[in-house]
């Protein structure tokens, strides 16, 4: 479906998200362009030319604006706060302080505001909270309180048993009959992802600024009755690399497992929306039939609006009857670009 100029123009007007990634602005009379939630002063229509890419805008001789900073993807991990993320990755005991964030070249009060944003907790109860993490799972694959309690940096073992009580609920002795479900942010070219596994495969692949995603991350600790934690998982490393390969254009199915969390009928519309062929899409209608059930398009729909697990389980191949883009959780500019990469044709 072509977005007409006066839609683009209203959509910016709006600073409407749904079109982030789907046109860039120029501003003819400041030879600015801007992404359409810019909250700069809007132009006149007859002032304004549109983009369906930052290139073609550059070309033009557009300057990226400095207000919205239409170059940089506004969920993507910082390069600097990666790089923490690695260190703690590789030696949860660090305790960083102020004073090692700046000798890294990271002002402090960014990386605290960062992680309150994505994480929901500045980065030193991050580190905390990582450093617990860590020592539950090696409780939960077998290892000792004690030896596991000096190794995670805890001067003693009951402020260990205090801590790990006050965040888990349980004591470390008592915690190897907890469940794990890992969780691991991974970037892509559309923006960060958050991907949960457990022993089984993978059981949830979402965008980051999904709305439903906190959700989400609830319904998948019930069902399994288990802490989510930040942490490696075997199952991680398979799932970035077919990922990467996807972006790249040389793959177009998935190898890695799944670990779906849902009800049988909602897992027989997965299954059924995970053999539309690659660069192909389907209707709602469609997938009902495959079913046997034509009459079960809005219970098709719902279902295809609770997949946990993105692109994997496709639901961005699955359009309206009369071949319009219909609503997608990681926003309708996404699916757009995904059936782009697909080379699906798009009405």
């Amino acid at each position: 479906m072509e977005l007409s100029n006066e839609i683009m123009y209203q959509a910016s007007s709006d600073k409407n998200s749904d079109f982030e990634g789907v046109f860039w602005m120029g501003v003819k009379t400041t030879g600015i362009f801007c992404r359409p939630t810019c909250t700069a002063r809007k132009p006149k229509f007859e002032n304004v030319e549109f983009f369906t890419n930052t290139k073609d805008a550059i070309l033009k001789g557009y300057r990226p604006c400095k207000v919205c900073k239409p170059l940089e993807n506004p969920d993507e991990t910082p390069k600097g706060i990666q790089h923490l993320l690695n260190e703690l990755e590789a030696d949860p005991s660090l305790k960083l302080r102020d004073y090692d964030l700046v000798k890294r070249g990271l002002e402090p009060a960014t990386v605290r505001r960062w992680f309150v944003k994505h994480h929901g907790m500045t980065f030193h109860a991050f580190q905390r909270m990582f450093k617990l993490n860590s020592a539950f799972k090696k409780l939960n694959l077998g290892g000792n309180v004690t030896d596991t309690a000096f190794e995670s940096g805890y001067e003693s073992l009951s402020g260990f048993n205090e801590s790990f009580k006050n965040i888990f609920g349980v004591s470390p002795k008592n915690s190897k009959s907890e469940k794990v479900v890992d969780l691991k942010r991974i970037e892509t070219p559309l923006g960060t992802m958050i991907a949960c596994a457990d022993e089984h495969g993978i059981c949830m692949l979402e965008f980051s600024d999904r709305k439903a995603l906190p959700t989400e991350l609830k319904e998948i600790s019930k069902h399994f009755n288990a802490n989510i934690i930040q942490g490696e998982n075997q199952h991680f490393k398979t799932l970035e690399k077919e990922l990467a390969e996807y972006f790249e254009g040389t793959r177009k199915d998935f190898n890695v497992p799944l670990s779906p969390v849902g009800t049988d009928f909602q897992k027989s519309v997965w299954e059924v929306l995970r053999k539309i062929p690659y660069g192909t899409t389907r209707s709602y209608q469609e997938q009902a039939n495959i079913l046997g059930n034509p009459k079960a398009v809005r219970a098709v729909a719902n279902a295809n609006g609770l997949n946990k697990i993105s692109i994997i389980i496709p639901c961005h191949r699955v359009i309206g009857i009369n071949g319009t883009l219909t609503g997608y959780g990681g926003g309708i500019w996404r699916k757009q670009k995904l059936l782009e990469l697909e080379k699906s044709i798009l009405f």
